[in-house]
């Protein structure tokens, strides 16, 4: 069995403090709260959360490394897609929980480079000390652009430009839903039991949640899964301010006859905890990163639902290729070992099927813009959806 990392006394006290927010919700709400809300104040309870609170969470510091964090390459590779869609728009782009700012950094040092800089270029996060370690990342990277980047908190009311999350639907907070040994389908909560934090299951609270459950979960019994509300509200909201532009999101996720697969009875939420996963979601609450995989089956409906053209769905590595970070890698001088193998091995796990390549994948939505795109040139534009 795998020992994890203890946890200063400074750390516990702020998770102890959490788990007393939670359970106070708990009570409130006459002793079962919906899976959603547990995960949403885990992650998002000010002064508390994961993404509240103040300490690392990206890097080898951290709990787990994103794609810009590996390598440059990802971010100049993404900056050629930009440099297309830009000129078509207002000019604008607004990423969605930039990290350390590290996406944001590669992409305008490579938009420059390519001489399609942003007329601005917005931030909107809802972690209070990444913001401040945005600010500062950026300003010290790019000086003479960082006048470039706004920080916002909440969704403008109209947008003419691009949007774009790398890693930002998996982090959003999602239903759970089981079906039992009887294969009667339920809501899946979190109550207190003998003082802890536990799962309880009771009859569904939402409505449509229970028609989509009723509709996606296979009818086999013992059967654990995730449904998210908060990704298609998410994409239909985005698509009600885009006037003109285009939403690009990646993250790692399925479409949804893989994803409620009858062999995927488990679920996909994880937590990750100083670059281990943790299977245990009540595991140190604030301490944690809590994430499930996308259906983006679901991402994709929401979108045409509202308005949008589904410009292309493939896979990360598809996508990086088309986008030319292939020949980005082999431009460099390979026989500089000490520079180039770090980036060849960090290339390898942005485009190998074994890590991030495959799991990983790209979806474009457009208004107004032409559905030639460069990440989708080649492959198969929708595949597997």
């Amino acid at each position: 069995m795998t020992t994890l990392p203890a946890a200063s006394p400074e750390a516990l006290a702020t998770s102890q403090a959490l788990c007393g927010r939670i359970s106070q919700a708990v009570a409130d709400a006459g002793g079962w709260i919906p899976f959603s809300h547990y995960m949403e104040l885990a992650l998002y309870a000010p002064g508390m959360g994961y993404y509240a609170a103040g300490s690392s969470k990206l890097g080898e510091s951290g709990d787990f490394i994103t794609a810009p964090e590996l390598t440059p390459l990802f971010g100049q590779s993404l900056a050629r897609q930009l440099a297309e869609l830009l000129p078509q728009t207002a000019g604008a782009i607004y990423e969605f929980g930039a990290g350390t700012g590290k996406l944001a950094i590669d992409l305008l040092a490579e938009l420059e480079t390519l001489g399609c800089l942003p007329q601005k270029y917005v931030i909107l996060d809802l972690s209070p000390d990444l913001v401040e370690r945005q600010r500062d990342n950026i300003r010290a990277a790019l000086p003479h652009l960082a006048g470039r980047v706004e920080w916002a908190d909440r969704l403008p009311d109209s947008i003419d430009g691009i949007v774009i999350g790398n890693e930002l639907l998996d982090a959003m907070p999602c239903e759970m839903v089981f079906r039992d040994e009887n294969r009667q389908l339920r809501q899946r909560g979190v109550t207190i039991h003998d003082g802890a934090l536990a799962y309880e299951d009771r009859d569904f609270a939402d409505a449509r949640l229970a028609e989509l459950a009723a509709q996606l979960v296979p009818d086999i019994p013992r059967y654990e899964t995730e449904i998210s509300l908060a990704n298609r509200g998410f994409i239909a909201t985005v698509a009600g301010a885009l006037t003109r532009g285009a939403i690009l999101m990646i993250d790692y996720g399925h479409a949804a006859p893989e994803y409620y697969h009858p062999e995927r009875s488990m679920g996909t939420l994880l937590g990750h905890y100083r670059h281990h996963t943790v299977q245990d979601p009540f595991y140190l609450p604030g301490l944690m990163d809590l994430t499930c995989h996308v259906d983006f089956s679901a991402v994709a409906q929401s979108g045409i639902d509202a308005g949008l053209d589904l410009i292309g769905y493939t896979s990360q590595a598809q996508f990086l290729v088309n986008c030319g970070l292939v020949d980005r890698l082999q431009s460099l001088d390979a026989n500089d070992v000490k520079s180039y193998l770090p980036v060849a091995k960090a290339a390898q796990r942005l485009l190998s099927p074994q890590e991030m390549g495959e799991t990983f994948k790209a979806m474009g939505f457009g208004k107004g813009v032409s559905i030639d795109w460069l990440g989708f040139a080649r492959g198969d534009r929708c595949y597997t959806l």
